[in-house]
């Protein structure tokens, strides 16, 4: 029996920001199905109706299958639920707050059905929130001030820090939790970024913006960082 590979993509761009729809484009590409049911968590924005709106417009006229999971209106038992989240090829997790969202997912036993989901071949994905979510610890502001979060499903090894170019003292931020041990070393990526991990390993990294990038930032013996900066596939069409 051949056990399915285990994949999750950090997204520096989504529907609500990304005009084109590149990196959506991109991650479709990804999934295992050629019409692949993409499912919708905006469990960190509260749910909030005009971000599924924006999902369900830019989603719908694609060749997929999209759907939402509304847990502040959940409609679901436990076990439609399980079905229902084993039978997508993708799941697309919305941003907002990460500490909120860990905290809903696990009151419901979402976190569990997500890491089956993930042994069974679906493509866990998102941006901001629902990037830092499949770590074991991230980079966040769920709490006000910007500090760190040593929490996360643990899907993908290490770190994770959004933002990192694009948010006053994301990156200073970032880099003194990882020096000081309050978050292992990590992945940090910059707005347009995409990043595709296989069994947490990098497999793929692409961007909207030349200048864009994906680092790899870990503690050095004096106590600092090293950053190592790594090349990102222009993806076409992208300016």
């Amino acid at each position: 029996m051949v056990v399915p590979a285990r994949r999750v993509a950090l997204l520096g761009g989504d529907f609500s920001t990304d005009e084109d729809g590149l990196l959506d484009d991109w991650l479709l590409n990804h999934a295992r199905s050629l019409r692949p049911k993409v499912c919708f968590v905006p469990t960190a924005s509260g749910d909030a109706p005009v971000y599924i709106d924006q999902f369900l417009s830019a989603f719908t006229s694609r060749d997929c299958q999209p759907s939402v999971l509304s847990l502040f209106r959940r409609e679901l038992d436990d076990e439609a639920l399980r079905a229902f989240l084993l039978s997508q090829d993708v799941v697309y997790v919305g941003g907002g707050n990460t500490a909120n969202l860990l905290a809903v997912w696990r009151a419901h036993g979402v976190d569990r059905l997500l890491r089956e989901a993930c042994s069974r071949g679906t493509l866990l994905c998102g941006i901001s929130a629902g990037a830092n979510c499949w770590a074991e610890g991230s980079h966040t502001d769920s709490f006000g001030p910007l500090t760190f979060l040593q929490d996360g499903l643990s899907l993908l090894p290490g770190s994770v820090c959004p933002h990192y170019d694009s948010e006053p003292g994301r990156r200073t931020s970032f880099r003194e939790a990882v020096a000081h041990g309050m978050l292992r070393a990590g992945w940090a990526l910059e707005d347009g970024v995409g990043a595709l991990f296989t069994d947490g390993r990098l497999e793929e990294a692409v961007t909207l913006r030349p200048e864009a990038r994906l680092y790899w930032v870990q503690a050095d013996e004096t106590h600092g960082v090293t950053e190592e900066s790594l090349s990102c596939r222009l993806l076409k069409g992208a300016t």
